[in-house]
C-alpha cells in the first residue's frame, strides 16, 4: 500500500517540461556507487564545471549520456559521507564505465551550509564560521520545538521570560532577543511578533538542519542581524519515506503534555519533483509549581502543518515552494475552567499564523553563474487577553474591568522578495572570486490594540536593500570575504551602509584560522519583547518607545581557530573564539513612571554598551559509536554609563538577565544499528534580575536579584525494532528532562505576582515515552 501511495504521487509530480540536451555527442559514463560493500541508492553524480548531473537509482547505479569531450571531472556525493572525485577523458561515441566507492563520515564536520556567505560552502571553507544543528540531533535527545533545540548550540541560550505566558527569546554572544535574526529558508519571515511565541510553535519534525552564524559576519542580512543569525531549514526530500510518532510526558507527576508528529517524503522515478510534508498537534497541561493556583507552565494546543517542494524543470533550473500553518491556543494565570476575564489574573492567545515562499533558481555559465529570485510572506492574526481583577470590589475599576475587560487583536503582515546574482570568476588576479550581488525589499506591518488599557501599536515599517560580496580565494587555502550592505529604513534618515570584512586561513586541511570585522544596525521599531504585556505589584507593565528614538550602530570583532583531527576510528576536534561587540546609541529600557493600570518602561537610547567573551566549542566521535559535542561560553555585557532599571534602585551598567557563563552538552552512544542513548545538559550561570514590589515574597520595594547557577540534565533510550521484509521499523523511545529538576524554587505567587521574576529552566522535570513507525 506504501509503495502503490508513493507511486501516485511521483506519477502526479511528473507532469513537468523535460531536458533534452542539445549536444548529441553519445560520450557516456555508467557505473555504480558503492559503501562498506553496499550500493547506495539516490546518490548525486555530477560533472564538474558542467550542468551535467543525476542520481543512482534503487539498486545504486547511474548512467550519464552525451557528455561534453575531453578531460572532466566526476565526482559522487551523499550526505552522511565523503565525496570522492575522479578524472576521465571523454570521447566521441566512447562509453566508459566509472565506480565510486563512498567513506562514511564520522562527524558532518564539512557540511555544505549557505547562510555565512549566502551561497552554497563548505563549512571549512566558510570565511564565516557556520554552525550546523542537525534535524537529526533534535531527535536524538528529544528537542520537540525550535525552542528546545536551540540551547544545545555554543553561544546561544533561550530564555524564559514570563511567569504567566512563558514567551522567550533568543540570545546570542550576550544579546538581547531582538538582536537575534531568525530565517526561515533564508528569510526573514519569522516577524518581531511572530517571534514572540514562535520558537515553541515550530515543531522539530519540520527542520531539516538549523545554521548559526553568530556575531556580526550575518550583516549582510539587514537590521536585526547584530548578535547573530539563525536560519531554519526545512526539510526537502531525498527518498521516498514516512515517519509517524506519539510521544506523552508526564510534568512533574502533576501534568500531561502529548504530542503526535508525523512526515512524509515523495519524490518522482527521474528525482525531478519532489514534496516534505510535516504535521504536529500538541496538547500541554497547565503546570502550578509552588501551589497556589497559578500556573507556571501555561496551556497549550497546538497544531500546525506544511510542506516543501521542489520541482526541476531542467538540472539547471530549481523551483522551491514552501507553506506552513501554525494554530496556538496558550493560556496561564489563574487555573481555573472560567473566561479569561472572570479569573484573578490571566494571559490568553489565540495565534493562527500563516508562511511561505517561493524561490526559484537557474545556473548557467557552465555553472560559473546563478540568478535568484525569491518572494516570502506570513500573517499573524492574534486575539489575547492580559487581565487583572483588581482587589477592592467597591471601586470603579473593578466594576469597569467587567465592562471592559482588556481583550486586544492583533494583525501581522510581513512581505520580502528580493534577487540575488552570483558569478564565479576563474582567474581573479591569480585566485579565484565569487562575487554575489543582490538587492530585496523587506515590508512589515503590525497593527496591536487593547483599548482597555489605551494601548495602541500601529506601526509599518519598510527596508529597501542592495549588497554587494566578494568571496576571493586569493591563493589556496587563503580567502578574503569583503562586503557592504546598503539600507534605507523609513524609519531612519538617512542609508544606512554597513561593511564586512572576513579573513580565512586553511593550515593542513584540518586547522583554521578567522578573523572578521562587520558593522550593523537596528531601526527605531517596536521589536518582539516590546508587545509584551506583563503582570507586577497588582498592575500591568507596557513599554513605549522614546521620542526622537534613534537607530543603533554596532561594530563586532572576532578570531578563531578551529581544529580536527581524525583517524580510521575517531575524530576529534575543537574551536576557541573570541568575540568583542561594541553598540552606540544602545537600546535599553528604564522606568518611566506609571498610570492607572500600572509601571511604563520607555526604549531609551544609551550611550553605549560593549559585549564581550570568548566560546570554546569540544567534539568528538570514536568508531561511529559515541558522539560527544560541548560547548562553553564566558562573557560580559555592560552599558557604558549606569541604567535605571527602577526609580527606587542605583543605576548600573550590567545587562539584566545575562549570565557571565552558560553551555551545554551532548553526549549520544549508538553502539548498533537498532539501541541508541543520549546524554545532554545545559548549564546557566548566575544573573542580575529585576524583583518589582508589590507579591508577598517581596512586599518592601523594588530589588536586584543575582540568581543561583543551574544545571538541567536530560537523557533517553530509544530501541528500534526493524521489519526488514516490509522496509519498516517500530522504535520505542523513553526519557527524562531535567531530571533533577533544576526548575526555579522562588516564584511569586498569587495575582499580585511579578510575572517577570522567571530565570530557570524553561521546564521542570519530564517523564516521557514514546512510539515511532517509520520507513527504513
Amino acid at each position: 500500500m506504501k509503495s502503490r501511495i508513493f507511486s501516485y504521487i511521483s506519477i502526479i509530480l511528473s507532469f513537468q517540461p523535460v531536458f533534452l540536451s542539445a549536444q548529441k555527442t553519445d560520450a557516456n559514463i555508467f557505473g555504480d556507487v558503492k559503501s562498506n560493500g553496499e550500493h547506495l541508492p539516490f546518490a548525486t553524480v555530477l560533472v564538474e564545471g558542467t550542468s551535467a548531473g543525476t542520481t543512482t537509482d534503487m539498486s545504486g547505479h547511474y548512467m550519464l549520456v552525451n557528455l561534453p569531450e575531453g578531460e572532466v571531472e566526476i565526482t559522487a556525493q551523499m550526505i552522511g559521507y565523503k565525496s570522492q572525485t575522479k578524472k576521465v577523458s571523454l570521447k566521441q561515441s566512447v562509453t566508459l564505465e566509472v565506480n565510486f566507492v563512498l567513506e562514511e563520515e564520522v562527524m558532518s564536520l564539512n557540511a555544505v551550509v549557505v547562510t555565512g556567505t549566502r551561497t552554497s560552502k563548505r563549512q571549512t571553507e566558510s570565511p564565516v564560521i557556520v554552525n550546523v544543528l542537525e534535524g537529526k540531533t533534535l531527535g536524538q535527545i528529544q528537542a520537540n520545538t525550535l525552542s528546545e533545540g536551540l540551547c544545545f548550540q555554543p553561544g546561544l541560550r533561550v530564555e524564559t521570560d514570563c511567569q504567566t505566558c512563558n514567551y522567550s527569546q533568543l540570545r546570542i554572544n550576550g544579546l538581547g532577543g531582538s538582536y537575534s535574526q531568525i530565517l526561515i529558508n533564508g528569510r526573514p519571515v519569522l516577524s518581531p511578533l511572530t517571534g514572540l511565541y514562535g520558537m515553541e510553535q515550530i515543531p522539530s519534525n519540520m527542520i531539516d538542519r538549523i545554521e548559526i552564524v553568530r556575531g556580526g559576519g550575518s550583516a549582510l542580512y539587514g537590521s536585526s542581524a547584530v548578535g547573530g543569525t539563525v536560519n531554519i531549514i526545512t526539510k526537502i526530500p531525498d527518498q521516498n519515506s514516512y515517519e509517524v510518532s506519539v510521544n506523552h510526558a508526564l510534568i512533574n507527576n502533576e501534568g500531561n503534555d502529548n504530542q503526535v508528529n508525523a512526515n512524509l517524503n515523495v519524490l518522482t522515478l527521474r528525482r525531478n519533483a519532489g514534496m516534505s510534508i510535516f504535521a504536529s498537534g500538541r496538547q500541554r497541561d497547565y503546570y502550578d509549581a509552588n501551589g497556589d493556583n497559578f500556573s507556571e507552565l501555561p496551556m497549550l494546543r497546538n497544531n500546525s502543518f506544511g510542506f516543501t517542494s521542489f520541482l526541476k524543470p531542467a538540472p539547471n533550473q530549481k523551483l522551491e515552494f514552501s507553506f506552513s500553518s501554525m494554530y496556538e491556543y496558550r493560556y496561564g494565570g489563574e487555573m481555573t475552567d472560567k473566561a479569561a476575564y472572570l479569573a484573578q489574573q490571566s494571559e490568553e492567545r489565540t495565534h493562527n499564523v500563516l508562511m511561505g515562499g517561493v524561490d526559484y533558481e537557474i545556473d548557467f555559465n557552465n555553472n560559473n553563474s546563478s540568478f535568484i529570485t525569491y518572494l516570502a510572506a506570513q500573517n499573524t492574526k492574534r486575539k489575547h487577553y492580559t487581565g487583572i481583577i483588581p482587589d477592592d470590589q467597591d471601586t470603579a475599576d473593578y466594576l469597569q474591568h467587567f465592562i471592559n475587560p482588556p481583550y486586544g487583536n492583533t494583525d501581522n503582515n510581513t512581505f520580502q522578495a528580493g534577487l540575488q546574482v552570483n558569478h564565479k570568476f576563474e582567474n581573479f588576479l591569480s585566485g579565484t572570486n565569487l562575487m554575489t550581488i543582490g538587492a530585496e525589499y523587506l515590508y512589515d506591518y503590525v497593527f496591536d490594540e487593547i483599548s482597555a488599557y489605551n494601548y495602541l501599536l500601529d506601526q509599518t515599517t519598510f527596508n529597501s536593500g542592495a549588497f554587494l560580496q566578494s568571496d576571493w580565494e586569493i591563493i589556496t587555502g587563503l580567502t578574503l570575504l569583503a562586503g557592504v550592505r546598503a539600507d534605507k529604513h523609513n524609519l531612519v534618515d538617512k542609508v544606512v551602509f554597513n561593511p564586512r570584512f572576513s579573513v580565512l586561513y586553511r593550515l593542513n586541511g584540518n586547522t583554521q584560522f578567522r578573523a572578521s570585522w562587520a558593522s550593523g544596525f537596528r531601526a527605531p521599531q517596536a521589536f518582539d519583547t516590546d508587545m509584551h504585556i506583563a503582570f507586577a505589584g497588582g498592575g500591568v507593565t507596557r513599554i513605549r518607545l522614546a521620542d526622537n528614538l534613534k537607530e543603533e550602530k554596532s561594530s563586532s570583532y572576532s578570531v578563531s581557530v578551529n581544529y580536527d583531527q581524525a583517524s580510521e576510528n575517531y575524530i576529534w576536534g575543537f574551536t576557541v573564539e573570541g568575540f568583542y561587540t561594541l553598540l552606540n546609541n544602545a537600546f535599553m529600557l528604564e522606568e518611566a513612571g506609571s498610570d492607572e493600570f500600572g509601571l511604563i518602561y520607555e526604549k531609551r537610547n544609551a550611550n553605549g554598551s560593549i559585549v564581550k567573551g570568548v566560546t570554546v566549542e569540544l567534539r568528538g566521535n570514536y568508531n561511529r559509536k559515541v558522539q560527544l559535542e560541548a560547548g562553553f561560553t564566558i562573557q560580559t555585557s555592560d552599558y557604558t554609563k549606569p541604567v535605571a532599571y527602577s526609580e527606587s534602585l542605583e543605576a548600573m551598567k550590567k545587562y539584566l538577565r545575562t549570565p557571565d557563563s552558560y553551555g551545554y552538552y551532548t553526549l549520544i552512544f549508538t553502539p548498533g544499528e537498532n539501541f541508541s542513548a543520549s546524554l545532554s545538559g545545559v548549564y546557566t550561570g548566575a544573573m542580575e534580575v529585576l524583583h518589582v514590589a508589590g507579591a508577598p515574597e517581596n512586599p518592601v520595594s523594588d530589588e536586584l536579584v543575582t540568581t543561583t547557577s543551574f544545571f538541567e540534565n536530560s537523557f533517553k533510550l530509544s530501541y528500534l525494532v526493524k521489519f526488514g521484509r516490509l522496509n519498516n521499523g517500530i522504535e520505542i523511545f523513553g526519557g527524562i528532562k531535567n531530571m533533577f529538576n533544576a526548575y526555579q524554587d522562588d516564584f511569586d505567587s498569587g495575582k499580585n505576582r511579578d510575572s517577570n521574576y522567571i530565570y530557570g529552566p524553561s521546564l521542570p522535570r519530564m517523564y516521557y515515552f514514546g512510539i515511532k513507525l517509520k520507513s527504513i
